[in-house]
């Protein structure tokens, strides 16, 4: 069955920055478009970054464009996000998924960005 497991959150300060990774399995991960998203507290999901299956290609959206970047590694069945210039707004947990509003996602890897 499908499995998505996510990890790497932790507890980082203003500025900072995070690799969180997503190790897929129980599909065709190299035919997949994959997704970002995450619920901050109190709020719903939100979507933040696609990557196409060849890599070539992503979307973001505005909340994080320009600090973060997804990616992908076919040959590992995963999946990537690498998030820079944290700030507190990004606290949530973050999620992969098979599409923009959370399909099959794992069980999520908080983020905590506090000072």
């Amino acid at each position: 069955q499908v499995q998505l497991v996510e990890s790497g959150g932790a507890l980082v300060q203003p500025g900072g920055s995070l690799r969180l990774s997503c190790a897929a399995s129980g599909f065709t991960f190299s035919y997949s478009w994959m997704f970002w998203v995450r619920q901050a507290p109190g709020k719903g999901l939100e979507w933040l970054s696609t990557i196409h299956t060849g890599s070539g290609i992503t979307e973001y959206a505005d909340s994080v464009k320009g600090r973060f970047t997804i990616s992908r590694d076919n040959a590992k069945n995963t999946l990537y996000l690498q998030m820079n210039s944290l700030k507190s707004d990004d606290t949530a947990v973050y999620y992969c998924a098979r599409n923009r509003v959370g399909a099959n996602r794992g069980q999520g890897t908080q983020v905590t960005v506090s000072s």
